[in-house]
């Protein structure tokens, strides 16, 4: 099934289901109010929302409405954890090697991590506000999931069980923030701003033989200014899987329903697939021509990431931003 959060001017929003060609809508009104609601009592509540979709995508439903994504906010607006990996290693290799450093032999073998505010994230078709354009807007396009109770010490084969939801990420950097930051030995706070999710989250099946081994196997496309720069492979190349990237955080104590778990910035061997990340392309630059060419983003400008199904129907709708100066 798939799942949004319609605005309402409260914080958490109002839930409704959505048809799966993203056509129509319908209040979850009756099952559950919030999202967090049906992630605390999933067994009990998820069969009702099942059977709703059911009869959405078969025209019985009883108050159907046109579907808009500019109504939503993030599917879950506010959540107790936001946690985002950097599961893709060609994207650490390369920012490594734009800067003539090695990658560390501990980066294979255990998963880079930071927790990010999960206060208030933003919706799929929100402004991105930046202070300043000074500071090196960047978008990333990212696949995050939502997960149920995970207990501590978890396998990442019994992590991968506690999987209920996949949607995509926007998760903005601040890139010229980030090196005095990191400089401080103690990770990233204020070069990580507020992120924005997709219009929709979908359960696993609705990724039929897409979703293989923790991870899925389709092309995330990232749109700036209206020029496509990237059409990267989510699948192939994920180094440590949504299992392993959840049983990371297990290791030391329970992950609790309504978790966010990033992938970080889908990345690819192959250049010619484009780009997820500005950052990703300035360092590309540095390797072949000695120093970046490519700016980051300036106010006004725009960022559309989305995912296709084989039929190439749209999955979980677009983010689809522009970048902002505080009102």
């Amino acid at each position: 099934m798939k799942l949004a959060t319609y605005k309402d001017g409260s914080r958490d929003g109002q839930l409704v289901v959505v048809s799966r060609d993203l056509g129509t809508a319908h209040y979850a009104t009756g099952i559950a109010s919030r999202l967090q609601q049906v992630l605390d009592d999933w067994n009990f509540m998820a069969p009702q929302l099942q059977d709703l979709y059911d009869q959405l995508n078969a025209g019985r439903a009883r108050h159907p409405f046109p579907f808009d994504p500019q109504q939503c906010m993030a599917p879950l607006p506010r959540a107790y954890q936001w946690a985002d990996g950097s599961a893709y290693i060609n994207h650490v290799e390369l920012v490594r090697k734009a800067r003539n450093a090695e990658v560390p032999a501990s980066f294979y073998t255990d998963p880079l991590m930071y927790q990010g505010g999960s206060d208030d994230f933003i919706g799929p078709c929100d402004d991105v506000v930046v202070p300043s354009e000074a500071m090196g807007i960047d978008f990333e396009a990212e696949i995050a999931v939502v997960t149920g109770d995970v207990k501590m010490g978890a396998s990442p084969e019994q992590a991968l069980d506690g999987i209920r939801l996949v949607m995509l990420v926007n998760d903005v950097s601040l890139r010229n923030l980030i090196p005095a930051e990191l400089a401080k030995g103690f990770g990233f706070f204020q070069s990580k701003p507020a992120t924005a999710f997709s219009p929709v989250a979908v359960t696993l099946d609705e990724l039929g033989d897409a979703w293989q081994g923790g991870r899925v196997h389709l092309t995330l496309q990232s749109t700036w200014n209206g020029r496509k720069v990237g059409m990267c492979d989510a699948g192939p190349e994920m180094t440590f899987h949504f299992g392993q990237l959840i049983a990371h955080i297990a290791k030391t104590r329970n992950v609790r329903a309504g978790s966010i778990v990033g992938s970080g910035t889908v990345s690819n061997k192959d250049w010619a697939k484009g780009y997820s990340c500005i950052a990703e392309k300035r360092c590309i630059e540095t390797i072949q021509d000695g120093q970046p060419s490519t700016e980051f983003m300036r106010y006004g400008d725009t960022i559309r990431i989305e995912m296709k199904n084989k039929a190439g129907q749209s999955l979980f709708g677009a983010i689809d931003q522009t970048i902002a100066a505080p009102q």
